[in-house]
């Protein structure tokens, strides 16, 4: 089974496995198709499977991507996704193949990805890219790691000074963009949640690559902050932030 490129001329009609079926999430979906139709003209890259199933590959050079990374002259991965039946199958190394492949094309030094230091919803295993030659070149608390796949050591990668210092308002702050279809389309079920609460609610679409490389959250994606101390990068169940939510009232 083979992979096709996902392009400008054939988005509208392909699907880009992100929410695959769900209904609920079509206008979410295409908000992200138009996010990837914009960054195609700054050099993305989009292959999946040639079939119905969440298997896919989203890079573009570090420079361009929406994350606050130094990494100039490293192509950046946005997200590698193997699901389901399709696990072990070789396909995750046959994605990475096409994303080293071109980075060497285009003159690279490497390859660079944020991953957890354990399996995390959203986050790739730091243990299969450690597998296939990738290496740790920073962390910040609590779990997010920045791993790099390098053949010309010029530049160590490395996250940014402003999200190891960041505080920022009291309440709830989420800061998200239109890259996962997840995120846009649970945003007002738990702006009614906090309001259940009388808890603060704040949203900030990340808008421009300018405003994510300077973002104080990682996972530029999903970002959720309570009282300026970050808390989680997963995009969050109604029922799952209920919870959280009461725990950290709690808390005090």
């Amino acid at each position: 089974m083979g992979f096709i490129q996902i392009t400008k001329s054939n988005i509208e009609t392909e699907h880009i496995c992100c929410a695959l079926g769900a209904k609920q999430y079509e206008h979410a979906v295409s908000e992200k198709k138009k996010w990837l139709t914009e960054r195609m003209d700054e050099g993305l890259v989009f292959y999946r499977l040639d079939e119905r199933a969440k298997v896919f590959i989203e890079y573009l050079p570090a420079e361009m991507a929406w994350v606050p990374i130094e990494a100039p002259n490293y192509m950046y991965i946005n997200c590698l996704w193997v699901s389901g039946r399709h696990k072990n199958t070789g396909y995750a190394k046959q994605l990475l193949d096409y994303c080293r492949n071109d980075a060497i094309n285009r003159g690279m030094d490497g390859i660079v990805h944020i991953v957890g230091k354990k399996k995390y919803p959203y986050l790739s295993d730091g243990r299969f890219f450690e597998h296939i030659g990738f290496e740790i070149v920073d962390q910040v608390e609590p779990y997010f790691q920045l791993m790099a796949l390098t053949w010309n050591k010029h530049v160590v990668p490395s996250f940014k000074k402003q999200v190891k210092t960041f505080s920022g308002d009291e309440g709830i702050t989420i800061y998200y963009t239109v890259q996962c279809p997840f995120a846009v389309g649970i945003l007002e079920e738990l702006r009614k949640i906090a309001e259940n609460k009388n808890v603060p609610f704040k949203t900030i679409r990340i808008t421009t690559k300018e405003k994510a490389q300077n973002s104080p959250t990682i996972w530029t994606t999903f970002g959720l902050f309570y009282n300026g101390k970050f808390i989680t990068h997963e995009i969050i169940s109604p029922n799952k932030f209920d919870k959280l939510l009461t725990k950290l009232l709690t808390q005090g």
